[in-house]
């Protein structure tokens, strides 16, 4: 090729001596063929043309694998670019990521050669979501975690103007397979814990931070001495540190820092491995399900003693402001839970001997029961 006059401009000639005139910025951009012929007007302005185009990046070529414009994949991908998502924490982000990741694989039908990341944004409706969201109808959370990425992709979506209907907005969530969630303890749990793990072991430690303090297992992993100020624990909750940052104070008291004082403890933190390492939350979580099943408490987990903490809390008569500065909530939805539930058992406590009868049967169903009451009367 010949570098015309022009910047970018080369002139070649094919092999039946055909001339033919190209712009091209060189390696790593695009080269196409210009059908103006140099030196006109209509080839200077086309000129100018290219040159802006070129320098904005628009003659690029598409990277090797990149999702084709308009399709499913296109649209999550540009999702993964947004300020929102960046915003969201960072194992959030890859969790997120590698639940979609799924999806874009996913054949459309059984047997079929396409699949839903190639699927045009036209065709991905609310039978598309249904169909990824049964694909895990063996495991209902997981099957839930991929409708919520879905109506998260497609809210933002909408928001900027890409789609005009979010397909997975009126698709219903699964029934989970565990209703109400993790398990809450009862006080017998709580003994029977108590029982096997003594006071001096480190699974006791672990029992006794979680129960006096409310607190999450990717918080109780973390917390040490250097958290300590007057008597209190003061740390920035994990759940929510990048988007709603919020610092909980509680107070240790003298049962918690009884069995502190008798515990082994960290150098950074009190819970540490048999290393002497730090707890991952991960790890902290299979390391508790393994105490509690020397317990003889299979199924029991750490989250549902915070619910039992909650439980009890509320029912000593904490109200939902006082519960939400213990357990870090933002809003009131989550600790009406308790303060609902709780009400509801003193107003009944207090109410069940209005349905007392003394002995004497008031609805009989029956002959034979109406003459039973008459008995009973006479006998009263």
């Amino acid at each position: 090729m010949i570098m015309l006059k022009r910047r970018y401009v080369y002139e070649d000639v094919d092999r039946w001596g055909n001339v033919r005139v190209y712009f091209w910025r060189g390696r790593g951009q695009r080269k196409f063929r210009c059908a103006e012929k140099p030196g006109t007007e209509q080839f200077d302005r086309a000129y100018h043309e290219w040159l802006k185009q070129s320098e904005a990046g628009e003659f690029k070529p598409e990277p090797s694998g990149a999702p084709k414009p308009g399709t499913f994949r296109w649209l999550a991908i540009e999702y993964f670019k947004s300020a929102p998502f960046k915003q969201l924490d960072p194992r959030t982000q890859r969790v997120t990521w590698l639940i979609v990741e799924k999806c874009f694989v996913e054949q459309i039908a059984p047997g079929a050669q396409e699949v839903f990341g190639d699927c045009p944004l036209e065709r991905f409706d609310a039978r598309a979501v249904r169909i990824l969201r049964d694909r895990r109808m063996d495991r209902p959370e997981a099957a839930n975690n991929r409708l919520r990425r879905l109506r998260r992709i497609f809210r933002w979506a909408m928001e900027e103007g890409l789609v005009t209907t979010n397909p997975a907005r009126d698709v219903p969530f699964l029934k989970p397979s565990r209703v109400g969630g993790f398990p809450t303890w009862a006080p017998a749990h709580i003994e029977r814990f108590e029982a096997r793990h003594p006071v001096g072991s480190k699974a006791r430690l672990a029992l006794a931070l979680l129960m006096y303090l409310g607190v999450r297992r990717s918080d109780v992993v973390a917390l040490g001495r250097q958290h300590v100020r007057d008597g209190s624990l003061v740390f920035r909750q994990h759940k929510g540190r990048n988007r709603s940052p919020l610092t909980l104070e509680l107070p240790v008291i003298s049962d918690l820092q009884s069995i502190i004082d008798q515990s082994p403890v960290g150098e950074l933190t009190f819970l540490v491995t048999e290393l002497g390492r730090p707890f991952s939350a991960v790890g902290f979580t299979n390391k508790f399900r393994t105490w509690c099943n020397q317990a003889g408490l299979p199924g029991l987990s750490a989250h549902g003693l915070r619910k039992a903490t909650a439980t009890l809390a509320a029912e000593n008569g904490a109200t939902a402001h006082q519960l939400m500065a213990i357990f870090g909530w933002l809003t009131l939805k989550q600790a009406e839970v308790y303060t609902r539930a709780a009400e509801r058992k003193r107003l009944a406590s207090s109410a069940m001997h209005l349905l007392g009868t003394k002995g004497v049967v008031k609805f009989p169903t029956s002959a034979q029961q109406a003459l039973q009451v008459g008995k009973k009367e006479v006998e009263n």
